[in-house]
């Protein structure tokens, strides 16, 4: 090898050495993959909540339009589970074309818009709450979402009460902001009105000592008379955020009608409360007295 070609042999054996030691960090510098948001809409139960589709779909658009995270909707549980999940003949575990879709390792948050006591087996239900608890996943859960699972107690615990009434139906609720310091409680005033359909808790598992109440009705503003209202402390909450284990929870009351998912405000929520679910915002749940 003459000199002219032993320097050229090594110049490229050293190009080669460069871009070999660079790929690790070429890698490492690849845009890590969008947050995955698995939004669950009910449509097993005898009743179904008109605006569970538009609501579906504006998580859906909150997703691609901010870039933020990619949502998976899904009108059934298959997919709260950490086991393998198949197809079935040729796409099942023995078939030639075997397929295993994504399951809760697969998604960063779960937006759940759900009634009744839907269909999850006792190993979901171990998945569901270790994917919040173990995990420190986020967990989003939209007006019927306390309206769920009323035979599986530790689903209220998680998510911090139980579904009592609603008495006054759909009308103009009088509104108190208590934490405007949580990212998505910034845009509202301190007092206002929005028409919508506002669940009361069940005395338990709901406490104050567990949950950060964001906001509450106005109960000055209320009839409290009015019929099939059991709660006497006043007390009406109408969001709060919690953490369970390592991951941080949410609830609103907010969304029975479609309307209520055009409003900008409560749009701006419900992204807010998913941002913060999975880790993207910081705020500590500060569980607190009435104000």
């Amino acid at each position: 090898m003459n000199g002219s070609t032993r320097r050229g042999f090594l110049k490229g054996l050293g190009a080669v050495t460069a871009v070999a030691a660079a790929a690790p960090q070429m890698l490492a510098g690849q845009a890590p993959r969008p947050k995955r948001v698995l939004a669950i809409g009910d449509v097993h139960t005898a009743y179904q909540h008109d605006s569970v589709s538009h609501a579906l779909a504006t998580i859906e658009h909150l997703g691609t339009s901010t870039g933020l995270f990619e949502t998976y909707i899904h009108t059934d549980t298959q997919l709260i589970t950490k086991s393998p999940v198949y197809g079935m003949g040729k796409y099942g575990p023995g078939g030639e074309r075997k397929t295993n879709a994504k399951n809760l390792n697969d998604f960063d948050a779960i937006f759940f818009y759900g009634l009744g006591e839907e269909e999850l087996r006792e190993d979901q239900k171990r998945d569901l709450l270790s994917f919040i608890h173990d995990d420190g996943k986020g967990f989003v859960g939209a007006h019927s979402a306390i309206d769920a699972f009323f035979s599986w107690p530790e689903y209220g615990q998680m998510l911090g009460a139980y579904f009592d009434n609603h008495p006054w139906g759909v009308f103009n609720a009088p509104i108190i902001v208590e934490q405007p310091t949580f990212p998505g409680f910034k845009q509202f005033p301190k007092e206002f009105y929005i028409q919508d359909e506002i669940y009361v808790a069940t005395d338990k598992p709901y406490s104050r000592k567990d949950v950060d109440v964001l906001a509450r009705l106005d109960a000055a503003k209320l009839d409290l008379k009015v019929k099939d209202l059991h709660r006497t402390d006043g007390d009406f909450p109408v969001a709060w955020a919690k953490q369970y284990g390592k991951g941080n929870v949410f609830y609103s009351t907010f969304g029975h009608p479609v309307a209520a998912w055009n409003k900008p405000e409560v749009q701006t929520m419900y992204l807010e409360a998913l941002k913060w679910s999975m880790g993207m915002t910081q705020y500590t749940p500060r569980p607190h007295p009435i104000s």
